[in-house]
């Protein structure tokens, strides 16, 4: 069985007026049985007490899917335990789960939600489901939808705030409508069939909220998407090896990757270049950036600073900044998300260029940097990443 890895990423407005948003999404994977678990689930009305329905309602919609319950059962339990709002007579919540159960399965439960899009060969393609009614006789039904997942098939799921935006303009009076959303998508995938699941969300949420006046969210909108590929592969190196004499192999390791590379560390990018015969080649900096200009060196994807700029990966990987100043930090950081198994090599040689041998204040925090820069991209973001020191 091919390798597929599934990207999974979702972006998020809350309503203007609001302090909180009231969609709220969850996923779990489980890298020992490749099962991926995500959840959009979206509450009544806006603000605070919509959010605190959404996240109840995901929080048990994650919790059943993973149990050994059956799905069927899980639905039905779920929907009959959501109570309906005795003034608008509707649901307190809406949800959608996504269970990619490996490569064998793919099955998709929807509560009231929008109805996904389902792209496979850059087309949109309509699944058969199974649908459920409430127990409580009340109009709601539960949809459940399985398939055997191929290479680059995508899930597009989203809230209401994506279908109804603009909804009471001139152009948009009934909103962007569902019609609307898939023919945004297909034009997407017509122009960029290799797009990102992490770029495709942000241009849906975008589009929406240019349906709206002044570009004010007028409902939270929200929109995930589960990418099935082949993984894209990035090898990061940090700092020099422990022993000189492995140079030569480190930087064989950079030249023989079969994915993108990055080399974080101005003495490791000298070794690297000295032992391939690739010149360096670094700018002079100018402007107002407090990080070190990136570096160019043939067969490299990028060639940065080591520390400072590690340390402001960090600080946007854990704090979700996406800041659009354009630097070394956040040309990492794009690499990054766009990859789905990252390698991280981290040299253990004291750098000689600090003054005090005794005092490896470099290589701790070397370490601790790229340790949590591993675990902040596999617990925030999904990803499968190794780390090994050399």
């Amino acid at each position: 069985m091919e390798n597929l890895f599934k990207e999974v990423e979702v972006y998020q407005v809350r309503k203007a007026s609001e302090l909180a948003c009231g969609d709220v999404f969850l996923s779990n994977r489980d890298p020992l049985t490749d099962r991926l678990v995500s959840v959009l689930s979206d509450g009544l009305g806006s603000g605070v007490k919509a959010n605190v329905l959404a996240a109840m309602t995901a929080q048990m919609a994650l919790k059943f899917t993973l149990s050994e319950l059956d799905m069927e059962r899980s639905a039905e339990i779920m929907m009959n335990a959501l109570p309906i709002c005795a003034v608008r007579k509707i649901g307190y919540a809406t949800y959608t789960i996504v269970d990619c159960q490996g490569h064998r399965s793919i099955r998709i439960v929807e509560q009231g939600s929008p109805r996904f899009i389902y792209i496979r060969q850059g087309r949109v393609i309509d699944l058969p489901f199974e649908e459920l009614g409430s127990r409580q006789r009340d109009y709601r039904t539960v949809r459940i939808t399985t398939c055997v997942p191929q290479p680059e098939d995508r899930i597009i799921f989203f809230s209401d705030g994506i279908t109804e935006s603009g909804m009471g303009t001139p152009n948009y009076r009934l909103g962007w409508r569902h019609s609307g959303v898939v023919h945004f998508v297909q034009s997407l995938l017509s122009d960029d069939p290799e797009i990102s699941a992490r770029t495709l969300v942000r241009r849906i949420v975008r589009e929406a909220l240019n349906k709206e006046p002044s570009r004010r969210a007028g409902d939270d909108t929200t929109c995930a998407a589960v990418y099935v590929r082949r993984p894209r592969r990035t090898l990061v190196l940090s700092g020099p090896p422990y022993d000189s004499s492995r140079d030569r192999e480190v930087a064989g390791l950079l030249a023989e990757f079969d994915g993108r590379t990055a080399v974080c560390g101005g003495t490791s990018a000298e070794i690297v270049s000295r032992e391939l015969g690739r010149p360096l080649h670094t700018p002079i900096l100018r402007g107002r950036s407090t990080l070190p200009p990136v570096s160019r060196m043939e067969g490299v994807d990028l060639v940065t600073e080591g520390i400072l700029t590690l340390t402001e990966v960090l600080r946007r990987l854990d704090h979700g900044d996406s800041s659009p100043t354009a630097n070394a930090a956040t040309q990492l950081v794009d690499l990054l998300l766009e990859s789905d198994v990252i390698e991280l090599v981290v040299g253990t040689r004291i750098n000689d260029a600090h003054q005090d041998p005794n005092l490896p204040v470099d290589l701790e925090i070397r370490r601790n940097l790229m340790k949590r820069i591993k675990r902040v991209l596999e617990e925030k973001y999904l990803k499968e990443v190794n780390i090994r020191y050399i």
